[in-house]
C-alpha cells in the first residue's frame, strides 16, 4: 500500500461484489473509490467481527450493522466517493446500464484527473486517505 500511494497515475478502485480482508484496505488507497450499490466493502466479515467482540459467530446481523459496510454507509463515511446505482432485477439489458454507467462515471474522472501533475495526483490520493475516519463516542 506504501508503494501504491507513491504511483504517480490517477487510480480509480471500484467494489463490485464483496471488497474484504487485506485487500480492502488497498482498495482504498486510491484517487476514487466507486462502488456499487449492493455491495458491500469492510475489512472483516460480519462473522468475523461478531466472533471477536462477542464470541458468537451467530449475532454477524447485528455485527453487520455496527460496522456500516453499505455504499450508502461508506458514502457518508467519505470512504467512498460515489455510488453507482443498480436495478432490484439484473438482466442482461439492466447490467449493461449498470456498466454504461460505470463507463460514464470512470471517463468524467480521469478527464477530471488528467489535468492535474503527478505531484497532485499523489497529494489527492494522500489527503483522501487521511481523511477516512470514523469516531463514535460510547
Amino acid at each position: 500500500m506504501f508503494e501504491m500511494a507513491k504511483i504517480k497515475v490517477p487510480i480509480i478502485s471500484i467494489i463490485i461484489g464483496e471488497g474484504s480482508s487485506g485487500g480492502a484496505l488497498a482498495i482504498a488507497v486510491a484517487n476514487k473509490v466507486f462502488m456499487l450499490e449492493n455491495a458491500i466493502y469492510s475489512i472483516l466479515s460480519p462473522e468475523g467481527y461478531s466472533t471477536i467482540l462477542w464470541k458468537d459467530a451467530s449475532r454477524y446481523k447485528e455485527a453487520a450493522d455496527k460496522m456500516k459496510l453499505t455504499a450508502n454507509d461508506l458514502y457518508d463515511l467519505k470512504v467512498i466517493d460515489n455510488i453507482i446505482k443498480e436495478p432490484m432485477e439484473l438482466t442482461d439489458e439492466s447490467f449493461k446500464k449498470v456498466i454504461e454507467e460505470l463507463k460514464k462515471e470512470i471517463q468524467n474522472e480521469i478527464s477530471i484527473m488528467l489535468k492535474l501533475s503527478k505531484e497532485e495526483i499523489v497529494n489527492q490520493r494522500y489527503s483522501k486517505y487521511r481523511k477516512i475516519s470514523y469516531i463514535k463516542e460510547v
